[in-house]
């Protein structure tokens, strides 16, 4: 028998909003953004949050704005715009229940399609000490527009999560998963213990049906 482990999707789950709206507010804020790409971010965020996109071609055009830039600018900016506009939406349900998970000696993970430069700050603040995540492709410093790995939504958040269980000796049986997204039904299945968190309207029909348990997590 392998451990136990405790995994944490990000968006709307540990956190009280989706991380994505916040990174758009700070690029209009700096001005950072046109008000084209804003558009067009915005109508694949909605289309994300309701699961009716395809995560990998939403990240490919995410991914690819970055292109040429230093990955060090980006990691810098996004300590500060994490410790100032995400930190406060953590909720305390999600605090309450790593340390309960700690208490019990499981291994902790964050668990996001999001990027490393938003999941691993959180990761720092919560005292998760893996996180995985949607890996940016890096040479040289810098981003070259693709991504490194699986990209980490839907089968292939699995994938992503069947790796590290490998590599950390993890029994998927006796493990947790908390997420609010209908799109994340391969890895709730996946494990011994599905949580719905702040579920969207599919997660918590399908939820209801298979009898898992449902938790309402707020800042």
């Amino acid at each position: 028998m392998g451990q136990a482990a405790a995994f944490f999707d990000m968006d709307k789950t540990v956190l009280a909003v989706n991380s994505g709206t916040l990174w758009l507010q700070h690029l209009v804020t700096h001005r950072e953004i046109t008000v084209y790409n804003l558009a067009r971010a915005l109508w694949w965020l909605a289309l994300y949050q309701l699961a009716l996109v395809d995560g990998e071609f939403v990240t490919a055009e995410g991914v690819s704005t970055v292109k040429g830039q230093r990955e060090a600018d980006m990691r810098r900016v996004c300590d500060r715009w994490f410790a100032e506009k995400v930190a406060p939406h953590i909720t305390a349900g999600a605090c309450a229940r790593v340390a309960e998970h700690r208490a019990e000696g499981h291994l902790l993970a964050v668990l996001s399609s999001s990027s490393p430069y938003a999941s691993e700050p959180l990761g720092a603040h919560l005292g998760i000490p893996h996180v995985l995540c949607t890996r940016l492709e890096v040479q040289d410093g810098i981003f070259t527009g693709g991504v490194a790995g699986s990209v980490c939504f839907g089968r292939g958040k699995v994938r992503v999560a069947e790796e590290f269980a490998r590599e950390r000796d993890v029994d998927f049986s006796a493990s947790w998963f908390y997420t609010d997204s209908y799109s994340d039904l391969p890895m709730l299945a996946r494990v011994g213990h599905p949580v719905a968190v702040n579920p969207d309207l599919r997660l918590r029909r399908h939820a209801r049906a298979r009898g898992w348990p449902i938790l309402s997590w707020t800042r």
